[in-house]
């Protein structure tokens, strides 16, 4: 008891900052334990018992690691939502799909802002998978061979919350997989977040007009008045960048390391800690900026429809009335062709038209060739009609809540 009583006065004094760190004394480990010593007398020499510095800074990444990675996938949780909300209340904007980024196929921007969700419920299963092999106790390896003296491990991990013991103590002091295996998860998700913030650059730019950012996430020239520059967005996909150096400097550390514990894993800090940091601050602020964007519909809606995005809609008309689909993809480009030939959209080309490419093709065509019956049209599990968006938001719901 006068041991941990000590141990939180000094707790206190360190976060008080009124705690002397002596540059002689090496690292804050011998720090401690020497204003233990003085504080509580001879029971603090007793402090360092069954333990090495190697098994204390194991021991003390993998509960950092633990307590941040939980409030990442809170974090991942919150965004998801977000996207989620702004799914269900856009649910009637129609917008076009992209493929090389040239407009495809009609789609629901609610399908669009679910595929990031799907991607964020990837990244959440990644971190909670990653758990199992953070949460697992390495104090009682001590230096790298173990102790003589009876301690009892499993009580140590039951009182600091871990649901395993590391089973070989060279490996316990020498591993730090868990943190790069953290950093691979990072990198991951910030991808799938400059994905998303190169989209909304995009969309946010006057070629494409397609949302209106925030001005609380913007800024303007020093120079043009009249600009309005995405930062938050740039910020976000510039910083994934340095998420994956984090990552190589890590495994770059560790490489070449012969066993058991060396100095250079002291080089773990600093891509964890930054990395810990910059994904919390991303994750953030993308949940704080989304609720505000406001989205263009009629632009959206317009440019949906054009570039002639419903021509796999003939070709799949073509296939249900009998005609082998390469069959009717070579119509369908034919169709095409004429269309911009004669500078016509497909809807304006006459039924006698139609007919010059495939004498199956009647009236009920002209039903097929708007954006908004496209869209209700691909109601395949999982595709983009309103049906089926619900239906994707519904379980969405039930997995994040």
């Amino acid at each position: 008891s006068a041991i941990i009583n000590g141990l939180k006065n000094i707790a206190g004094e360190i976060e008080t900052g009124r705690f002397r760190f002596a540059v002689e004394l090496e690292d804050i480990h011998m720090n401690i334990e020497a204003a233990l010593i003085k504080n509580i007398g001879d029971a603090g020499k007793k402090l360092h018992t069954a333990r090495s510095r190697n098994d204390q800074v194991a021991l003390d990444l993998r509960l950092y690691l633990r307590a941040e990675t939980k409030e990442t996938i809170a974090l991942i949780k919150n965004l998801q939502k977000t996207l989620l909300n702004a799914a269900e209340n856009n649910i009637g904007i129609i917008m076009p799909g992209y493929t090389h980024l040239q407009r495809a196929q009609p789609v629901l921007l609610s399908h669009h802002l679910l595929a990031y969700v799907e991607m964020l419920r990837r990244d959440r299963e990644r971190f909670e998978d990653s758990l199992k092999r953070i949460n697992v106790l390495p104090l009682g390896s001590c230096a790298l061979a173990g102790t003589s003296l009876p301690v009892d491990r499993s009580y140590a991990a039951k009182l600091l919350g871990f649901k395993a013991i590391t089973e070989n103590s060279i490996d316990a002091v020498s591993d730090r997989d868990f943190a790069i295996e953290f950093l691979t998860d990072a990198g991951i998700l910030m991808m799938h977040l400059s994905r998303f913030a190169e989209e909304l650059i995009l969309w946010s730019t006057e070629e494409f007009s397609f949302i209106e950012l925030p001005d609380a996430f913007t800024t303007g020239s020093s120079i043009m008045p009249q600009k309005k520059n995405p930062d938050v967005a740039e910020l976000i996909r510039g910083k994934s960048g340095r998420i994956y150096g984090n990552m190589i400097a890590l495994m770059t550390v560790m490489k070449g390391l012969p066993l058991a514990y060396n100095r250079d894993m002291q080089e773990d800090k600093t891509p964890v800690f930054d990395t810990v940091d910059t994904v919390k601050s991303c994750l953030t602020v993308l949940a704080q900026m989304m609720p505000q964007i406001k989205f263009m519909r009629e632009r959206m809606h317009e440019a949906a429809g054009k570039a002639y995005s419903t021509a796999t809609d003939i070709a799949e008309y073509l296939v249900k009335k009998g005609v082998p689909f390469r069959q009717a993809h070579e119509i369908t480009g034919k169709i095409v062709r004429h269309c911009i030939k004669n500078k016509k959209q497909l809807g304006e080309i006459s039924i006698n038209e139609f007919r010059n490419f495939s004498n199956t093709i009647s009236k009920d065509i002209y039903s097929r060739l708007s954006a908004e019956n496209s869209v209700k049209a691909k109601n395949s599990r999982g595709g983009t009609a309103p049906s089926e968006v619900k239906k994707q938001i519904k379980r969405l719901k039930h997995l994040i809540r």
